[in-house]
Order: C-alpha cells, then sequence, then structure tokens
C-alpha cells in the first residue's frame, strides 16, 4: 500500500468535508468564532479578501449609475409589518431590541430597563426602512431611476453556523432602486445579476449557472428573483449573488409614488440586489486542497510573500536589502488596476515559513538565498501547483512575467473549476436513478454521486416540496441557457418543457 502524503490540513476532504473547511479557514487565518455564538470575527488576511471584493464590485456598481448610502441598523417594528409577506419569510431569522439601557439588579447584576415604546429589529435586509426613505425622496418621474446601495452588516439568527457560509451576522451590500416601469426595473433586475455573474466567474474565479429562482425559492414579498449558483467541492450549490425584481408590492407598502408626465400619480417599480461575505466561503470551497486555501491572484488578499534564507547574521543585511529591493520594484507595478501587494517574512522559523503561506493560500511564493542574490535570480513556487515544483528565472525575467503568471494561475483555477462542475453534473430522466444521486448509496465510489442533476420538472410546487422533503434537494434555478426540450416531470411524470437544476445547497 502507498504511504499517504502528509497534507498541511487534516482532515481532508475525502475524510471529512465539512471539518476539512472549518479547519482551513482556521488555518489560513482568515476568520474565528467570536464570543458571540453565531458570529465570527474576521481576522485581516480575510478581510482583505473582502476589501478587494468590495473594491471591485463597487467599482462595477458605480459604472451603472448606483451611488452609494447607508441607513440605520436598527428597523422600526412597524415597517416590517407594512409588508405581511416579506416579514413571514424573515420572522424566525429576527433579532429584536426591546430595551434601551442597562440598570443595576438587587444582587448586582445588570438587568435591562427602559423598555422602548416600539420594538426595534435588527436589520434582516433593508427593503422596508429603504422604502419610507424612497417615499419621502421620490415625488416626480424625474426623480427616477432612483438608484441606491449600501455597504454594511446584516443579521439573522441562524440556528446552524457556519464561518463566513452562514452566520447570525454578516456583511454585505445590498442594492435598492426604484423606476418609472416595469420593463425598466426588470432590466435594472437582469443587469445587477449579470454583474454579479462577471465579478464571481472573472475575479473569484467560480463559475456560475445563471437563471430564476421557483416561486418557492424566490425571495420573500419579490415577484420574481434571480440568481448565480456555484458548485462547490463537495458537489452541493452555493448560491453566490441574487437579484429580485420586486414589482410593486414594496412600493404600495412604503407608499413610494410618483407623478408621471401626464400628471397622473403611480407607484414606483422597485429592484433589490445583493452578495455577502459568503463569495469568501465560495472562494475557499471551489479552490482550497488539502494543504489550505488557493486564492484567485485578481482578487487575493496579497500576490507575493517574498521569503529570505538567511543562515548566518553576515548574510542578513545584504539578503534583505535584496529582497527590499525586489519588493519595491514588484509594488510598482499593475495588476489588474490596483498594486501588486508583496509580504515580506523573514522570521527565523525555518520551512514552517512556507507552509504558513501555502495555508493561507498566496498566489506565489519566493525564496531569496545568497545563490539567488549572486545570481540575480529568484526561485519561486505557484499555489496552483504541488508545494515542490519550483521554477527558477532571473530577477528581470519574473519582474516582467509576473502579471503573466498570475493570469496563468486566475486562469488554471477557473478552468479546473468548470472542469469539476462538468464532470459532476448530470441529465436524469429516471426517477430511480433521481434518487440514487442524491442518496448516500456510494459511499465507496464518490465520484459517481451527488452533484447537479438536469432534470424536468412540471412546475407543481407539490413535486418540489415532495423531493425537497425526501431528498433534502431543491430547485436552484431554472437556467437562462437551458433550451425548450420536452420530457416528463422527475417526480410526477407530468409533461415538462424544460430542465431545471436540482441539488443540495448551502
Amino acid at each position: 500500500m502507498a504511504k499517504k502524503e502528509k497534507t498541511a490540513i487534516t482532515p481532508t476532504r475525502v475524510e471529512d468535508y465539512p471539518e476539512w473547511y472549518q479547519q482551513v479557514v482556521k488555518a489560513s487565518e482568515m476568520a474565528e468564532n467570536s464570543p458571540v455564538r453565531g458570529c465570527m470575527v474576521i481576522k485581516p488576511w480575510g478581510y482583505a479578501l473582502w476589501e478587494n471584493m468590495m473594491r471591485v464590485l463597487d467599482d462595477m456598481f458605480k459604472e451603472t449609475g448606483v451611488k452609494n448610502a447607508y441607513f440605520p441598523l436598527f428597523i422600526p417594528l412597524s415597517f416590517l409589518q407594512k409588508e405581511a409577506d416579506h416579514v413571514e419569510g424573515f420572522a424566525k431569522e429576527c433579532a429584536v431590541v426591546t430595551h434601551h439601557r442597562l440598570e443595576k439588579g438587587p444582587n448586582g447584576e445588570l438587568v435591562p430597563a427602559g423598555k422602548l415604546t416600539e420594538p426595534l429589529v435588527v436589520r434582516p435586509t433593508s427593503e422596508t426602512i429603504i422604502g419610507d426613505a424612497f417615499s419621502k425622496w421620490i415625488s416626480s418621474y424625474r426623480d427616477l431611476p432612483m438608484l441606491l446601495n449600501q455597504w454594511g452588516n446584516v443579521v439573522r439568527w441562524e440556528m446552524r453556523t457556519r464561518i463566513f457560509l452562514r452566520t447570525s451576522e454578516f456583511l454585505w451590500q445590498e442594492g435598492h432602486t426604484v423606476h418609472a416601469t416595469s420593463e425598466e426595473a426588470y432590466e435594472r433586475t437582469q443587469m445587477m445579476l449579470n454583474i454579479y455573474a462577471k465579478f464571481v466567474e472573472e475575479y473569484l474565479a467560480i463559475p456560475v449557472i445563471k437563471g430564476k429562482k421557483s416561486l418557492a425559492e424566490t425571495f420573500p414579498g419579490a415577484v420574481e428573483t434571480l440568481c448565480i449558483e456555484a458548485m462547490m467541492q463537495d458537489r452541493k450549490a452555493l448560491q453566490a449573488g441574487t437579484s429580485h425584481f420586486l414589482g410593486q408590492n414594496f412600493a404600495k407598502a412604503s407608499q413610494i409614488k410618483y407623478q408621471t408626465r401626464e400628471e397622473t400619480e403611480e407607484y414606483g417599480w422597485t429592484t433589490s440586489w445583493g452578495a455577502s461575505t459568503r463569495m469568501i466561503g465560495g472562494v475557499i470551497m471551489t479552490h482550497g486542497d488539502d494543504d489550505g486555501v488557493i486564492l484567485p491572484p485578481m482578487i487575493a488578499s496579497s500576490h507575493v510573500v517574498l521569503l529570505p534564507i538567511i543562515r548566518n547574521a553576515d548574510e542578513r543585511a545584504d539578503i534583505m536589502s535584496y529582497t527590499q529591493r525586489l519588493a519595491s520594484k514588484l509594488r510598482d507595478l499593475d495588476y489588474h488596476h490596483r498594486r501588486i501587494q508583496v509580504e515580506i517574512d523573514d522570521r527565523d522559523i525555518g520551512g514552517a515559513r512556507g507552509w504558513d503561506w501555502i495555508r493561507k493560500g498566496i498566489p506565489i511564493r519566493v525564496e531569496i538565498g545568497p545563490r539567488d542574490m549572486a545570481e540575480n535570480s529568484v526561485v519561486f513556487a505557484r499555489r496552483d501547483k504541488s508545494h515542490k515544483e519550483k521554477v527558477s528565472m532571473t530577477r528581470a525575467q519574473f519582474l516582467a512575467e509576473i502579471p503573466q503568471i498570475l493570469d496563468e494561475i486566475q486562469l488554471v483555477l477557473y478552468e479546473r473549476a468548470l472542469n469539476f462542475r462538468d464532470e459532476h453534473t448530470r441529465k436524469i430522466d429516471d426517477k430511480t436513478d433521481f434518487y440514487d444521486f442524491f442518496t448516500a448509496i456510494n459511499l465507496d465510489k464518490p465520484e459517481i454521486h451527488g452533484g447537479f442533476a438536469m432534470s424536468h420538472w412540471c412546475g407543481s410546487p407539490a413535486c418540489e416540496a415532495t423531493i425537497k422533503e425526501d431528498l433534502s434537494v431543491t430547485i436552484r434555478c431554472i437556467p437562462f441557457d437551458g433550451k425548450p426540450e420536452e420530457g416528463q416531470c422527475i417526480c410526477c411524470s407530468a409533461p415538462s418543457g424544460q430542465r431545471v437544476v436540482f441539488a443540495k445547497a448551502y
């Protein structure tokens, strides 16, 4: 029996994928659990990743005319009561503030005091409070369209949490727009979904399927929800971004009205759209391996780490000077509209330095020793390849080629993820095969178990509910690129005109 190769992360993905994920988050120093149950502390390495995501998305939003604003964290309960469907969708996840101060009790303990006249909900999403502002700001067709985005945090009191993927508090952006016509609002809904798809595919190197949610999976209160769905390495789906066409539902609840050119009064047509720190979890689960995270260069926290190899004190000054000069030259280079980010790690901890950066997923590791300095060269390793595979080249060549090397890593990660998704996506027309695909009967052959099933659905909520109850499988989306195709519903055998994407999901 071949000796098992030692990995930086235990257990491996095959041995225990959920625990592998938790250990990767910990070992990469991206985040950790906080003292507050279900919440997380995002550490600098993870927050730098989020900052890069925010920067790119923010620019993409603003190119379409969107402006940023900020609204209160607390929402009056009466605002949520205006929209019954919306409230019902979030009611079980709402955190509610009922008092405004603390006082000492009879035994010196702190107890809530000063009961609020009206309870305040810690925002699970902001449609209602932003709708209230829109009702004051909009009075004429001249005020439209109104295109706003908010970067902030929300609270959804989750019972089962996992860092980045599902936490009681998380960071996100939520866009909200108002339009004069249904057509303009729906066009904006599609536009923002396309932005999410472009960002996730081109920057996060994660292939996605664009589509529409079924009615059961539609955002509470929305007319239609559009989404992008990605496959993780455990073959589950991750919803990576959503864009909602809200029709006039929220406008009527919040009294968002405007005077038309014909001087009649009409309700506005609204949209909302959002993406969150769950995308970081998607990056980890799509690209990570049994040695840790692999960060796509276009959003990586840093691009390069320089590891000076100093064997004695006499070498230190010269090698560090060489390292600093190389770092300076690298930092002068642009890579996709930002400077190349460089780390220098001169800790005296031997080979552990390299493994630290492997676990953190930095795209390129560069070793610099006396011979490299003498030959004016560098030795580097790419995170998308084996840690044993190293390349030597001249310093000048490395500086000239590093943008291309980073692009190669980006492309490798995308193609690897796309191939994985394609390998685990299957057209299934037989109900028994469908149930077998999502049932753990092939544990000895995981390559044929689970993934995306492209199967027919008659459109019945009852069939959708049956499959969800039996298998914990949901319709992830009705894909936009799906071609009309006659078939039979995978659940009831009734006629169907198109395949949909079924999967287990986060």
